[in-house]
């Protein structure tokens, strides 16, 4: 049985230029950058020969999405370079030229978000269970109720003494006010 932790191999490793400009046109202003996000994933899907050009199957790095919305909802950009990579049937596309202000970024979050391998932790080893008599269990059993009566006396001694310390004192009332 294979282990979840394995990562599948890389089949299919190519860069393109995708031309967004003629796609976001035919839309209305304020839906410029969403369509141009549908559009690289469809030249994506249809370039990399994803089974049946199904959109889904292809996944955008988070910077490859920040940088096509950065200049806002209005205005993508013209045209971009992406690396697509085939993982089996899903597809990951990336920035080919990551700039400078999410290098910076990429690597703040890797730092950020790095997996913290864990040591191998030892099988805890079996204790021979020892079988207790009556006498011990009743013990345990009256150290465990007369533990829990005290705490629930001391909770209850702490509530008298935070409703006696709070007496109100008189209070003094404006004159002009009473009549």
């Amino acid at each position: 049985m294979a282990s979840k932790t394995q990562t599948p191999k890389v089949e299919l490793e190519r860069e393109y230029v995708i031309p967004l400009r003629n796609e976001w046109r035919k839309v209305a202003n304020y839906r410029r950058t969403g369509r141009a996000v549908k559009e690289i994933k469809k030249f994506i899907a249809r370039h990399m020969k994803v089974p049946d050009h199904d959109i889904n199957k292809v996944k955008l790095d988070i910077y490859l999405n920040q940088e096509v919305w950065f200049r806002g909802r209005k205005k993508p950009p013209a045209k971009i370079k992406v690396r697509a990579r085939k993982e089996g049937e899903i597809v990951k596309v990336e920035l080919a030229e990551m700039p400078e202000h999410w290098k910076f970024e990429k690597t703040k979050h890797e730092k950020r978000h790095k997996s913290v391998e864990k040591p191998k932790e030892k099988p805890l080893e079996e204790k021979p269970q020892e079988e207790e008599t009556g006498e011990k269990k009743e013990e345990k059993e009256k150290a465990q109720s007369s533990a829990e009566a005290k705490s629930l006396q001391a909770e209850k001694q702490a509530k008298e003494q935070k409703h006696t310390t709070k007496a109100k004192e008189p209070g003094y009332h404006r004159l002009a006010l009473k009549k």
